[in-house]
């Protein structure tokens, strides 16, 4: 009996690998649509996407991002200009892409734009240090996926909104990690109201990875800066040499860091491609091993792994 199970199991699996290996039948007339792309993943993605063959529409913040891309890509890639936090640049843009890709539609959405904000201690922090992330981060995917949803629609197309394991574990302060479990409610929702248009809604959920969104200097020099301003009884409670443990902790783990972006962007390419795409994707050795399986303990194990990881304080009960 034993047998027969294993070797059901193993069938299964094995039409489950061959059924995320079937690939859409042509990608040279489909446009893609992928925000951030300055650096880090929107930037390699925008670049390995041209070289597939996608018309790649890529949204930078800074001219400077534009041109370097424009540099490195071919003729079929298009840049515009988008900060995805203003209503009018948002709403410009998606008139623009409209226009560009005519009848056909949009095939994909790549919500890739983030910023970190400020990661600290909650009691170190103002409602100010939680409202940009959450700015970027979710009202601004949610407003470019509404603009742009029409043109995804007509295409029956994917949309893929890049969260990260701070969206299914909140190990820091600040307004990042909220911001990605709202990106995540607001992924599943889309993802439910949106097949009965053969749209296909995907989450990639990164683990930690070495792109200028986790760069110890800034991340470092935030800290500092909060740090200076904060009260001496804050101060007190935490210990004057808090802040020195606390950066060393940082520079040490800054090792531990994912390299290889494609990873991401591999994530991205079976979403946009696959005729069977996921509804989330771990990408990241930390993502699969750690973050993603600790997501689904109970709390008291989540609590005790993570508090571990925390630089202690000189005097917790001094309040």
């Amino acid at each position: 009996m034993f047998l027969w199970v294993l070797a059901f199991l193993i069938l299964c699996a094995f039409l489950w690998n061959c059924k995320g290996r079937l690939k859409i039948a042509d990608i040279n007339d489909k446009y893609i649509f992928i925000t951030g792309c300055d650096t880090g993943f929107g930037n390699l993605a925008a670049r390995t996407f041209d070289k597939k063959g996608f018309h790649v529409i890529a949204a930078c913040l800074t001219e400077s991002g534009s041109a370097a891309l424009k540099a490195e890509t071919s003729q079929r890639l298009h840049t515009v200009l988008l900060d995805v936090t203003d209503p009018k640049n948002v709403k410009s843009t998606a008139q623009w892409v409209k226009n560009h890709v005519g009848e056909k539609g949009l095939w994909g959405l790549i919500n890739n734009a983030g910023v970190p904000g400020v990661l600290a201690p909650t009691d170190w922090l103002t409602v100010q240090d939680y409202r940009e992330p959450i700015e970027v981060n979710l009202f601004g995917l949610i407003d470019v996926t509404l603009n742009m949803l029409p043109l995804i629609k007509k295409a029956r197309g994917r949309v893929i909104n890049v969260s990260s394991v701070g969206g299914r574990l909140a190990f820091c302060g600040g307004g990042y990690t909220p911001s990605k479990y709202a990106v995540e409610g607001f992924n599943d929702s889309l993802r439910r109201d949106m097949k009965a248009f053969g749209v296909h809604v995907s989450c990639i959920e990164p683990g930690l990875f070495k792109t200028q969104l986790s760069d110890p200097v800034k991340t470092t020099e935030k800290k500092l800066a909060i740090w200076k301003d904060l009260s001496p009884d804050i101060k007190q409670q935490y210990g004057e040499s808090y802040i020195e443990k606390s950066l060393d902790k940082l520079k040490s783990t800054a090792h531990c860091l994912n390299v290889d972006l494609s990873v991401v962007v591999e994530c991205m390419d079976h979403a946009l491609t696959s005729l069977f795409p996921k509804t989330r994707y771990a990408a990241g050795k930390d993502a699969k091993t750690f973050w993603i399986p600790l997501s689904h303990m109970p709390a008291v194990l989540q609590d005790f792994l993570l508090l571990k990881q925390k630089v202690e304080l000189a005097n917790p009960k001094a309040v």
